[in-house]
């Protein structure tokens, strides 16, 4: 080598270690990169998530609803109760004499029967024997009356001639009259015996529908057993209907009512024949008795609905679909004037085809909304579009 030459040395080493690092930090740039991509794809979905109104709605897509002023309308005021039904005159019918063995019924329950009818007989082979005694004992009466008579009639033929005196024709006389009473107490007392007799037959005391029966042949049954049967006297049945102290203002007798017994599925024209004097101290309420004429269908003991028409009032007239209920009640949503939803509590009153009447809650004044409240959540802004009201 002369001095004019250059050496150059290659170091293999450090070029691959460059190489190395060149390409980690390509690699964590790579990862870096990735990594802000996410977070800015992810905070932009938590901004759009966040910008969503409650139902979900991008902010700037408010939802529009229909909304309507109802103002007040005057409809028919319906009092709308609930009650049990039962039999209008529940009348219960025992045994009127001292009792006994019970040898026969003739009726069960669901019989129509008239009054004097003969419902169950009790025995009466000792009373019978009785009076077969007493009618006896008459006849042994009349004959002494008989016998009391003639004597008389020949003594009075004979004192005239003087063989009779006045004294004993007066005795004779007496005879007669004491004979003739022994004839009257024989007779009054066969007719006690057969009233009793009589008395073990148990009748209808009126014409009417039998509800129930609770005696059998050979039960021994007394005057104080209770009764032994129970009858709804012409069949008539009402409804005793439960009403608030500020319904009962508006009802009166003669008013005419609607009954739907629970699951029949048809109701029945009735009148209001009885309101209760009082209110209950306990629940603030008073019985109202409509009655209802007589129908298979209708059971004592059963639940039923009323609605009686007490006049009219004006009143918040309101679409079906504007009225919505929870396990809270019935409620309306309500558009204030930022245009947010509000709930509203509210009492129903008559449900027809021309809507709903609304007694509590609303003046008529307010925006409600008329549909899709169901898809609507309190404090949610909404774009409100009035509909005229009816």
């Amino acid at each position: 080598m002369h001095r004019s030459d250059t050496l150059v040395v290659v170091d293999r080493s450090a070029r691959r270690r460059n190489l190395i690092i060149a390409a980690v930090a390509a690699v964590v740039i790579l990862i870096a990169a990735f990594v802000m991509f996410g977070m800015g794809k992810d905070d932009g979905a938590n901004q759009q998530a966040a910008a969503a109104g409650p139902g979900g709605k991008p902010g700037g897509q408010i939802p529009s609803v229909t909304v309507v002023v109802p103002g007040r309308t005057e409809v028919a005021r319906v009092v709308t109760a609930s009650g049990s039904l039962a039999a209008r005159r529940d009348e219960p019918v025992g045994v009127a004499g001292e009792g006994g063995r019970v040898s026969r019924v003739y009726v069960d329950a669901g019989s129509w029967v008239r009054q004097g009818q003969v419902l169950a007989s009790l025995d009466r082979s000792v009373q019978s024997q009785e009076a077969a005694q007493l009618a006896a004992q008459i006849q042994v009466a009349r004959a002494d009356a008989a016998l009391a008579q003639n004597e008389l009639e020949r003594s009075q033929a004979l004192v005239g001639r003087g063989f009779v005196s006045k004294a004993d024709l007066d005795r004779k006389r007496a005879a007669r009259d004491a004979a003739s009473a022994r004839v009257r107490v024989a007779q009054a007392s066969l007719g006690a015996s057969q009233a009793r007799i009589g008395r073990l037959d148990v009748r209808a005391p009126s014409s009417g529908l039998i509800l129930s029966r609770s005696v059998e042949v050979g039960q021994i049954v007394s005057a104080g057993a209770g009764g032994l049967f129970r009858l709804a006297r012409g069949g008539e049945m009402e409804m005793r209907a439960s009403l608030s102290q500020q319904d009962m203002v508006s009802v009166r007798t003669g008013m005419a009512a609607s009954v739907t017994p629970i699951g029949l599925g048809r109701s029945f024209a009735g009148t209001i024949w009885q309101v209760s004097p009082v209110i209950d101290p306990t629940s603030r309420q008073g019985e109202v008795r409509i009655s209802i004429p007589y129908d298979p269908s209708i059971r004592p003991g059963g639940f039923a609905e009323a609605k009686i028409a007490s006049g009219s009032t004006t009143a918040p007239l309101l679409p079906q679909s504007a009225v919505l209920s929870d396990e809270k009640g019935s409620y309306v949503f309500v558009v204030n004037r930022e245009n947010k939803v509000e709930r509203r509590a509210i009492k129903v009153g008559a449900i027809d085809n021309e809507g709903v009447t609304v007694v509590e809650g609303l003046t008529g004044q307010e925006a409600i909304v008329v549909s899709a409240g169901a898809f609507l959540n309190p404090g949610q802004k909404v774009a409100p579009r009035r509909q005229a009201a009816r």
